[in-house]
């Protein structure tokens, strides 16, 4: 080998370096960046609501499913409230399961202390072959 070659491996092995540790740089830079947590937590059986806001919430109703309501009188500032779903009840008093049924629509109505409406609505990923086809411009 001629030192020509040599200065040209020597070249690549360095780039090669340089390369793999911009792109570890990266990976742990995007690790960092956090998403803040959803305010409306579903874990099992248990919905977690999470006020972040300097806000009280009051007059809250939940929905489930369009169907199913639990109520509280207010979600103070920077607070949680936890709300088991089997005290989730419909208009003639029956139950949630959330053993046998989906979950597809939650949402969180409210007044704000100013008397303006105040709403959340949990995003559900699609499931599915409706899930699948979105890259593809498929449609439900």
């Amino acid at each position: 080998m001629n030192a020509m070659t040599r200065r040209v491996m020597a070249s690549r092995v360095v780039s090669t370096v340089r390369v793999g540790a911009v792109a570890a740089l990266m990976s742990l830079a995007g690790g960092c960046a956090r998403l803040p947590p959803d305010p409306m937590q579903l874990d099992g059986g248990l919905l977690t609501v999470d006020n972040r806001t300097s806000d009280e919430w009051k007059d809250v109703e939940i929905w489930l499913n369009w169907y199913y309501r639990a109520t509280a009188r207010s979600i103070p500032p920077h607070s949680r409230m936890q709300a088991p779903l089997d005290q989730f009840v419909a208009g003639f008093g029956q139950r949630f399961d959330h053993h046998r049924t989906q979950i597809k629509d939650l949402r969180l109505t409210a007044t704000l202390p100013n008397g303006k409406p105040f709403e959340l609505k949990k995003q559900f990923e699609e499931n599915g072959l409706a899930g699948a086809l979105k890259p593809f411009g498929g449609t439900r």
